[in-house]
Formats: structure tokens, sequence, C-alpha cells
């Protein structure tokens, strides 16, 4: 298996970035969860990261109904896939996909920004 730096993960998926030759490929974030992998770059995880927030927007009514709708589609960055997924899974993936985005922008400061 080839070398993996990890950036967060759940009980639900993980998120890393690939190595090749001990450099790590930071222009694209590795997305598992759900028997699925998504290779996006980091504006498609921000993106996908709204997505999921705007979901939970459209779906907020939707939480405190007595109804269980079973599944539902949640859209992706990519035009062609959405995902059909139940609420527990969403709240799931927003927690890996917010994770990920805050352990990147945490350690961005402090490689970058945040050394004198």
């Amino acid at each position: 298996m080839r070398e993996v730096e990890q950036i967060y993960y759940n009980e639900f998926g993980v998120a890393f970035h690939w190595k090749k030759n001990d450099v790590v490929l930071k222009e694209k974030i590795q997305l598992v969860f759900k028997e699925t992998g998504f290779y996006f770059t980091n504006r498609e995880i921000r993106d996908f990261a709204l997505i999921i927030d705007e979901t939970f927007d459209e779906l907020e009514s939707c939480f405190g109904c007595h109804r269980h709708c079973h599944k539902f589609l949640l859209k992706t960055p990519l035009q062609q896939i959405d995902l059909a997924v139940t609420r527990s899974e969403l709240k799931r993936i927003k927690d890996l996909v917010e994770g990920t985005l805050f352990r990147m922008g945490l350690h961005n400061y402090l490689e970058n920004e945040g050394r004198n």
C-alpha cells in the first residue's frame, strides 16, 4: 500500500494526503467514507462543506418531524455524483469534512502564517 499522511478521521471515514517518494501530495485530499472514495481538490472539499451546510439548512424543518425518511440525496462538488445518505450519515460526513478543513487550516497556519 502507498504511504499516506492522515489529516482527520472519525468512526465513519478518513481524510488523507497521498505520499509519493516521501513527498506529501497536498494539492488533493483523499476522502473515504461509505465504501466510496473522493479525490478532491482543496476547492472541492470546501465546496462540499458548503453543500453539506446548505443541505442541513434545507432539511432543518424535516429533522424535527416525526416522519422517518430513510435516505435522501446529498449533492457533491462533482455534478455527476449524488450520494444516498441517511440523516445520521449526513452528520458524520459533516464532521469528517469540517474536521478535515479545520486540521488543514491549522496545519497551514502553523507551517506558514504562524511562523515568525
